[in-house]
């Protein structure tokens, strides 16, 4: 039994040298630099499924894997740890620095749940609307970080009000303060004791009428942690995170500039097929908007069936009263709002830098109109999203907040300093460095599959995908790109693939776009890990979900994703560009019909 007590204690280190060993014959047997790097994905995804390292110890492997195997030298994996993409979230860092340090946050919050309501189902539809929404527009990255403070200030506020409801509640049935229900916060709200307290329903009724029984447990909080006064508040913020997270995917795909995988794809496409002139803004939109609202749909049923059950009768009634509990939890609501008072000079700049924010991104290569990156006509490509973000940020650190005076000998009050908006102090507190090392990871990861071969080696045992029926292939090379899209970076899983479906379209004499349109949409599909795109790593970073959490609703997500996109390619979207026919832009490669 003892040894059994030391296996329990060390699992964690015995799993990480068990993994490492069980995979080694791969690089030892094989001898090429194909299986060395496919031996560091699998080693790095392991750990990264399991957690059996803190992910970003993990994310730093491909850094001391890569160049011990001769496949990228140091400096050169070192460059994928720091790339355009960690510029844009330091300008968004600053802004959510701004937004949570004057409370806007929570202005904001405060008013959506006062116009919404305290239902999590229609609370999360309404966060994942506006969310994909704002994702069509800017980036999956930029959205994701904007929107979930405003989510997380939300939640607590909801589960802070309905702990102050019970706690009155159990107040009046047993007439005198149940000091069970004493709640020890912190500062900020979020922090309580390891005591919680659990009601359970009388039998016979129903705890939507508002009765409550008189029978309280009170028991330790270890499964939940010190952040949740119930269980059903750390599901609800788990159920929040990740309607952010794949909401601000989902809505990505209705616009060429909406993901970086679109823009990769619509420039390789227009690259190789000069004459087809058949993808724009208008032509992408119209088949991809169907797409993902399905998709928007079935992920907010999905979710909400997964984490808190999905009762239609009690969503949909219509003309009943609000019980108590409701009532009261949205009175608690009204006055958090009040208690804020009236809008302050620095919530408003904040707001304004936000909305310039918003319009420069939006406005710079909108792809329907000439964006205002056209004036640098001379240097295309040089000014992005992170351009715009970094300028932004920058004010922050420039415009005064408020004076700061001192008192003479006099006794006269002088000004002799500002501060601005947020310091460098404040900008340090909330960027998620931790969340900037896993990201790298994967692109350093990606970048060694490229060097390596091993991308050009998985495309030739595509090959034999020739002699299945087409709608196979589209089906295989979905599959394909979403599992892999999930350890690698979305924008490498796309670069990677394009050159191989393409071939592939044109040897079985099938139109391009029947293949690639379906592949680049499944590209998005990266739901299952934190690290398999930025939308997910950021919302992981508040510490609500565990990557199980991640796994088992993203599975579901990326099935849905996967069927509509199958769906549409084989309905709406055939017409659009006539996908039956093989196109006279596309090469001549041999006179067999599509299977």
């Amino acid at each position: 039994m003892k040894f059994f007590s030391y296996i329990l204690v060390y699992r964690r280190f015995l799993f990480v040298v068990f993994t490492v060993l069980v995979l080694l014959p791969l690089p030892i047997v094989l001898r090429t630099k194909e299986a060395e790097c496919a031996y560091t994905l699998f080693v790095v995804a392991t750990f990264w499924l399991t957690e059996a390292l803190p992910l970003s110890v993990t994310a730093l492997l491909p850094s001391l894997m890569l160049p011990m195997f001769g496949i990228m030298p140091s400096k050169k994996v070192a460059s994928a740890y720091f790339k355009d993409f960690h510029l844009l979230l330091i300008g968004v860092i600053c802004l959510a620095t701004s937004i949570e340090k004057w409370n806007l946050h929570k202005r904001i919050a405060l008013k959506m749940v006062m116009m919404v309501g305290v239902n999590p189902a229609w609370l999360t539809l309404g966060f994942m609307s506006s969310t994909a929404f704002l994702s069509m527009w800017l980036s999956n990255t930029s959205t994701a970080a904007m929107v979930m403070p405003i989510a997380e200030a939300v939640v607590q506020q909801i589960i802070n009000a309905e702990a102050e409801v019970e706690a009155t509640q159990m107040t009046y049935f047993n007439g005198s303060t149940n000091h069970g229900l004493e709640i020890d916060e912190s500062v900020n709200g979020h922090e309580i004791n390891e005591r919680k307290e659990k009601t359970k329903p009388v039998p016979g009724y129903n705890n939507d009428t508002g009765k409550i029984s008189s029978k309280v447990e009170l028991e330790k909080n270890s499964g939940i942690g010190t952040k949740y006064r119930t269980k059903k508040g750390h599901v609800t913020c788990k159920l929040m995170c990740l309607c952010i997270a794949y909401s601000s995917t989902i809505g990505g795909l209705t616009t060429i500039t909406g993901t970086s995988t679109n823009l990769i794809f619509a420039e390789y496409f227009n690259t190789r097929y000069p004459d087809c002139r058949c993808l724009n803004f208008g032509s992408w939109f119209t088949f991809s908007f169907p797409a993902a609202l399905i998709i928007l749909l079935l992920s907010w049923i999905w979710l909400q069936w997964l984490f808190l059950g999905f009762n239609f009768k009690e969503m949909f009634k219509c003309g009943k009263t609000k019980t108590v509990q409701q009532k009261a939890c949205a009175e608690v609501i009204k006055q958090e709002y009040q208690k804020l008072g009236p809008i302050r000079y620095q919530e408003i700049v904040t707001l304004v830098l936000f909305i310039i924010m918003a319009l420069l991104w939006f406005s710079r290569d909108p792809g329907f109109v000439p964006g205002w990156s056209a004036l640098f006509s001379e240097y295309p490509g040089f000014a992005t999203d992170s351009t715009v973000a970094l300028l932004i940020g920058l004010l922050f650190f420039l415009i005064p907040a408020k004076r700061l005076t001192k008192t003479t000998p006099t006794g006269e009050i002088v000004a002799f300093d500002y501060s601005p908006l947020i310091t460098w102090k404040e900008f340090q507190s909330f960027m998620p460095w931790d969340i900037a090392i896993l990201v790298g990871g994967g692109f350093a990861l990606a970048d060694g599959c490229e060097e390596s071969g091993l991308s050009k080696w998985i495309g030739n045992k595509l090959s034999p995908l020739g002699s299945l029926p087409a709608w196979l292939i589209i089906l295989i090379s979905s599959l394909m790109v979403t599992s892999l899209t999930e350890v690698a970076s979305n924008p490498a899983t796309i670069t990677l693939f394009l050159p191989i479906l393409s071939p592939l379209a044109e040897a079985i004499h099938v139109n391009p776009l029947y293949i690639l349109i379906p592949s680049t949409l499944c590209t998005s599909f990266a739901f299952l890990l934190p690290v398999a795109n930025p939308p997910n790593a950021i919302v992981f970073s508040y510490g609500h979900l565990k990557v199980i959490d991640m796994v088992k609703a993203g599975l579901g997500v990326n099935i849905v994703g996967v069927a509509v996109v199958m769906l549409g390619i084989c309905t709406w979207i055939v017409p659009m560009f006539d996908l039956y026919t093989y196109p006279s832009w596309a090469p001549a490669m041999s006179n067999e019909t599509m299977p």
